[in-house]
């Protein structure tokens, strides 16, 4: 990799953006301070003004066209926070753009987006994935003659986002480990090549969700790789490629990477906005998430974790619940057929349910057996260690079941 400070002025992009971004605060956590005996503090990005760290890149990318350039406008694709970065920055420079999104995006997410860019943008929906909006966006592109804004793989983009790495060094000089979600690579790049000069000796950490390990993959091959399936729930870090001008940048800078479950990842959001307020989306508590996994190697440092966003849609809510609960092993699924005899039923309620065990969900299978048949039976549990006396009890009382949560084909197709 060259010489960073010859590819990044991140001074020069501090100056562009210190009248558009906030400096976001860097807060002490004292909670998570004292569990993991450490000094943490969280990088608060989800209070940025378009909730995300994505206005940075996107910002001083747009800012720097020439004016034949801006002229033209330019386009996007993004279903998120990308598009809502492109959409404030259109905005805010008097620059058309065209911002495409697949036609799955969520309303709320066409509102915002909508709302920061005003009349400057153009929002197209198009495509049932993220890549089939992809190539209608690049295919408009190159037809216009327009400026394709890419979500991180680009040198404006990751300069961009640098800008938080400096922010971090002035408010904690002092910093011993700084922990960062990856998804393209583009913070992670930014951040760590403006720490990795300042600060050397400072242990930079990236963190995916185990389901998207595109940054990973590409480490263990020493080169970008596409993921064939990926799973989506984490978006905003969810790519099936590391970016091919991030990826040697993260290699080189780099300390580790770190993959967590989504359910641990659901897990953290519910923490932070029930014991905090904290708004965080799925990436944006990547970083919070990988604590557990570094408790050793944390113990007595100033720790920052970036909570790189808070674009959390509430219709969510449920499904993160959910989630949190199946991998927190308090949730659990069975097929669950009922001895064919008066009152089975009643029975399991009354002698297999523990007194802490709630039934969420129950639906017969077969509907032309109802009463008798197999049915799907969701149950919540006060603790994980109830779950050998719950099926103990189904055994003792001769309720034939079959458990379904590890069970990947048969988890999806019945719940």
């Amino acid at each position: 990799m060259e010489n960073d400070t010859q590819v990044f002025n991140v001074q020069a992009a501090a100056e562009r953006l210190k009248d558009i971004v906030k400096h976001t605060p860097l807060e002490f956590h004292a909670g998570l301070s004292a569990k993991y005996n450490c000094n943490i503090y969280l990088k608060r990005e989800d209070l940025q003004v378009v909730r995300s760290y994505k206005l940075r890149g996107a910002f001083n990318m747009i800012s720097a066209l020439t004016f034949e350039e801006a002229f033209k406008g330019v386009v996007c694709a993004s279903a998120g926070n990308h598009a809502q970065g492109v959409a404030y920055s259109c905005q805010k420079l008097g620059i058309k753009g065209t911002i495409f999104m697949p036609e799955i995006t969520p309303k709320q997410k066409i509102k915002q987006t909508r709302m920061f860019g005003a009349e400057w943008i153009e929002i197209v929906l198009t495509g049932d994935t993220f890549d089939d909006c992809l190539k209608e966006a690049l295919k408009f592109s190159e037809k216009h003659q327009q400026v394709f804004i890419p979500p991180f793989d680009h040198p404006g983009i990751v300069e961009g986002q640098a800008t938080v790495g400096m922010e971090i060094l002035k408010d904690l000089p002092e910093t011993d480990v700084i922990i960062m979600p990856v998804g393209g690579g583009g913070l992670a790049a930014g951040v760590g090549s403006y720490i990795r000069d300042i600060s050397p000796l400072c242990t930079l950490i990236g963190v995916e969700p185990e389901g998207a390990p595109s940054m990973s993959e590409a480490f263990l091959a020493d080169k970008p790789v596409l993921l064939k399936q990926i799973d989506r729930f984490i978006d905003g870090a969810a790519v099936k490629r590391a970016g091919t001008f991030t990826f040697p940048i993260c290699k080189e800078v780099l300390d580790k990477m770190i993959l967590v479950p989504e359910g641990k990842v659901c897990s953290v959001i519910l923490e932070l906005y029930n014991e905090n307020a904290i708004v965080a989306e799925p990436a944006g508590a990547l970083s919070v998430a990988a604590l557990d996994q570094l408790k050793d190697s944390i113990s007595g440092k100033n720790v920052v974790c970036i909570i790189s966003g808070g674009n959390n849609d509430i219709e969510r809510m449920q499904e993160i619940k959910e989630r949190s609960l199946l991998y927190e092993g308090l949730k659990h699924y069975f097929i669950i057929s009922f001895p064919q005899r008066p009152g089975a039923l009643k029975d399991f309620v009354n002698l297999v349910l523990g007194r802490d065990d709630d039934i969420t969900r129950f639906e017969f299978i077969k509907k032309t057996n109802r009463e008798r048949g197999p049915a799907l039976v969701g149950i919540e549990l006060g603790s994980p260690q109830d779950y050998l006396p719950l099926v103990h009890r189904m055994e003792l009382h001769h309720f034939d079941y079959k458990a379904i949560n590890g069970n990947k084909t048969l988890f999806e197709f019945l719940v």
